[in-house]
């Protein structure tokens, strides 16, 4: 008996042994992308009321309110400088798609702390230039090949931050400045001065993303950026319909007013 005893022990002794040996193993198996998911959404991710707030969450901020800062006085160009009714349409999408994103974005800047600019960037401000610089029929191609270029390139990442972010608010964000790129997109391809063939050999080139903005400072809440809004009484009258073949539905709800919004720091 003292035998089978003994035996029984060392049995015991081995099975523990290897059951410790085995269960990080069989543990870290099912958990085995754990560490990669933490490190994907650290770093300069920070916490909000409405989800995490990414790198990219706040870049497509910024490049919402940049977008306004230059395609709205583009529209508004337009609507002094063409003759073609076409782009004068066009104009007026552009006035009115990003009055009503502007509004949204900085009420959105608000709440989540991230500062945005007040002027175009280098290069928007180059193609403006570019625009004013072009008289007569070249006008009207210039105007809208700058335009449908631009919007090309960003509808790809507004795709990618609405199907990635985690924030209601930077996704509320994305689905409307997506039907507004797409409503851009198809009345620019409307006036008939699009050149595809260009865009489709330029489509790797450089875009209007700045590097991204820092993540909020806890406290801090920036100021309200000013509003961007026509200067000499263009009023845009375009309600597209989504039951017209070649527009896309862009009526939303009044965007909340950006200084009566609630903030909320990181």
């Amino acid at each position: 008996m003292p035998r089978m005893n003994g035996s029984i022990l060392v049995g015991l002794a081995i099975a523990g042994t290897v059951g410790a040996l085995a269960y990080p193993v069989f543990y870290s198996y099912p958990h085995r992308n754990d560490t990669a998911t933490a490190a994907a959404v650290t770093g300069e991710t920070v916490n909000t009321q409405w989800g995490p707030l990414t790198p990219s969450d706040r870049d497509l901020i910024v490049r919402v309110r940049l977008a306004g800062l230059w395609e709205l006085p583009a529209g508004q160009q337009a609507m002094e400088k063409s003759a073609s009714a076409a782009v004068r349409e066009a104009a007026q999408h552009l006035i009115v798609g990003h009055t009503d994103l502007d509004k949204r974005v900085r009420s959105i800047s608000q709440q989540l702390g991230v500062p945005i600019p007040n002027q175009p960037n280098e290069l928007q401000q180059g193609w403006l230039d570019e625009m004013t610089a072009a008289e007569g029929t070249d006008y009207d191609k210039v105007w809208a090949n700058l335009l449908r270029t631009a919007h090309g390139k960003i509808l790809p990442d507004v795709a990618t931050v609405r199907n990635t972010t985690r924030n209601t608010l930077v996704r509320q964000l994305a689905s409307d400045t997506n039907q507004t790129v797409l409503d851009h997109i198809t009345v620019l391809e409307k006036t008939g001065q699009v050149d595809f063939e260009e865009i489709a050999q330029s489509a790797a080139g450089p875009s209007a993303s700045p590097t991204g903005p820092p993540p909020p400072s806890p406290g801090v809440v920036p100021p309200v950026a000013p509003a961007v809004e026509p200067t000499s009484g263009v009023q845009g009258s375009s309600k597209p319909s989504p039951t017209t073949p070649g527009v896309v539905n862009t009526n939303r709800p009044e965007a909340p007013d950006p200084n009566a919004v609630t903030t909320q720091t990181p």
